[in-house]
């Protein structure tokens, strides 16, 4: 019996993501792209990624009463993708829509990336968001409610990947907004009274 012959070398794909690792990984995870099978995996680095900006709305939940959230894909152009590993991202005035089948995010600002030069992306382009078809028919059905938008409430990177928050919300009276305001300023005496007891003081 012929014994079988195991070839000690790794597959090419890790063998050339070896060799080229820093170079490769950057192309790979900046391009939102899988260039080679498994690749994106290799190449994930949870203390990068912790480095990684997390963009909030700052307006969402003082304007909005938030019913419902789910997270959403965030097809972006190269450029757009270091510029928000960059942090150079504003959503406070973002709203998403649906457009034919399709959900897109609007008058969100990605800032030009710093190495572009002059061949960057518009910066307040609509972008195209990633939701399986079920979960478009199940969260639009509570967007279309009188009242009711789509709102960003903070992007991300998720293992490589862009992502988005996405927020269905109500918009709040001013009379919602005061409480809230009294309620978050309570809290906050509160805690301030129970860190001063830890201390003893």
């Amino acid at each position: 019996m012929t014994a079988a012959f195991i070839d000690p070398r790794p597959p090419a794909s890790e063998a050339i993501l070896a060799a080229h690792r820093p170079r490769v990984c950057q192309r790979i995870l900046a391009s939102g792209r899988p260039a080679i099978a498994g690749a994106r995996a290799a190449c994930y680095n949870p203390a990068v990624a912790e480095k990684t900006p997390r963009i909030r709305n700052k307006k969402a939940r003082h304007n909005f009463a938030i019913l419902e959230t789910i997270e959403a894909g965030l097809v972006l152009e190269g450029s757009e993708v270091k510029a928000l590993r960059e942090g150079k991202a504003n959503i406070d005035d973002a709203f998403a829509r649906l457009r034919g089948a399709e959900v897109w995010l609007y008058n969100m600002h990605i800032g030009p990336y710093s190495q572009a030069g002059q061949f960057g992306h518009d910066t307040r382009r609509a972008r195209k968001l990633l939701l399986r078809r079920r979960e478009i028919n199940r969260f639009l059905a509570r967007a279309v409610e009188k009242g009711h938008t789509l709102v960003p409430l903070a992007v991300y990177f998720k293992r490589g990947w862009a992502k988005v928050e996405l927020g269905v919300a109500r918009g709040k009276r001013e009379f919602d907004k005061r409480e809230d305001l009294k309620r978050r300023q309570a809290q906050r005496d509160i805690d301030r009274e129970l860190a001063r007891r830890r201390r003893g003081g």
